[in-house]
């Protein structure tokens, strides 16, 4: 009855090893790095997220630990078991019937409380099974050190880093999951690809080009442009100097109509205007993003590789983007679709 306890209680260890090793490896596979890399980068990060970042980056290494402890298991320990379990059944004159029963039991609880349902849970609660574990498993491979120098040096893609990255398709085709899933809202998904459309558009794709753009001439009094100023609501206008392509500086509507409300018709659109800043056609609609959100105010006039003037562009073209007015069929025409 002893020996039977013995061998019992060492099937025990063997599935339990097994079955430990099979869940924090596929824990490992299945866990987001991100998420991981997150959780490390806490002021206070939970315990064990900076070793088990520590593992994830040198992951061939990891993995060689896991591999060559569940194979100790599995192999090794099944040889002892089929052993011991022949001696204790031959001393009871049962090996014939009982040994080949328990070879195939073993190996059936082996593949399955050993292998597919540690595997199948450590995939489910990836994070908590990886976290609770990377403090022992950064110790196992500590001990194992020797050997895995020696497999590394046998096999150099055990040593290669894993890191982080990603690119615009992942995130796009996350944000998408994401929004069927319903882990964020659809219009924030649609955002998202939008950011990345910049990149990809130029000033010459979304201004408003010179033939539409709303200009004063720098000398003409205001009172000879009161009906252009009432017709036409742009919010900004540029004002031309005599030569060509000369722009003197820009002028809000706003200061305009309230020099003609305070009867100050006599004054010229130059003596409204404000410094003008130039920006090349050919600049990234993100670059130009980024440049108003440091001086949001005004517009930008655009010009050419020669310096002529060839359009504007303010804020809310670039954010037309973000919102979804503009369209790509509409580049032709030159300005978005509100």
């Amino acid at each position: 009855m002893n020996d039977l306890l013995v061998l019992a209680l060492l099937v025990l260890v063997v599935l339990v090893g097994s079955a430990l090793c099979s869940g924090i490896e596929a824990a490992l596979l299945t866990v987001n790095p991100v998420r991981i890399h997150e959780l490390a980068a806490r002021p206070r990060p939970l315990r064990g997220a900076r070793r088990l970042e520590q593992l994830r980056q040198r992951l061939g290494r990891t993995l060689a630990v896991l591999v060559i402890a569940n194979n100790g298991f599995n192999i090794f320990g099944s040889l002892m078991l089929g052993g011991i379990a022949a001696r204790v059944f031959e001393q009871r004159g049962v090996a014939g019937v009982a040994l080949p029963v328990f070879s195939i039991g073993l190996t059936v609880l082996v593949i399955l409380l050993g292998e597919i349902l540690p595997k199948a849970i450590g995939s489910r609660l990836a994070l908590p099974v990886a976290l609770s574990s990377a403090v022992p498993l950064h110790w196992a491979v500590v001990l194992m050190s020797p050997l895995v120098a020696l497999l590394e040096r046998l096999l150099p893609a055990i040593t290669a880093e894993n890191e982080i990255s990603t690119d615009e398709d992942e995130i796009r085709l996350l944000a998408r999951l994401g929004s069927q899933k319903g882990q964020i809202e659809a219009d924030e998904a649609a955002m998202i690809a939008k950011v990345f459309q910049l990149n990809d558009l130029t000033a010459r794709d979304l201004m408003t080009p010179r033939v539409a753009a709303p200009t004063l001439a720098a000398r003409t009094p205001l009172d000879g442009a009161r009906n252009q100023l009432l017709v036409n609501h742009a919010p900004w206008w540029v004002v031309l100097g005599e030569e060509i392509d000369e722009i003197v500086g820009v002028a809000s509507r706003e200061r305009l109509l309230t020099a003609l409300v305070q009867d100050q018709g006599q004054l010229t659109p130059a003596d409204l205007s404000e410094p003008v800043e130039f920006v090349p056609e050919m600049i990234r609609a993100d670059r130009l993003l980024a440049g108003f959100r440091r001086n949001s105010g005004g517009v930008r006039v655009v010009v050419d590789e020669f310096g002529g003037f060839v359009g504007v562009i303010g804020a809310e073209a670039v954010l037309a983007v973000l919102a979804g007015w503009w369209r790509r069929s509409t580049q032709a025409a030159g300005e978005p679709t509100p």
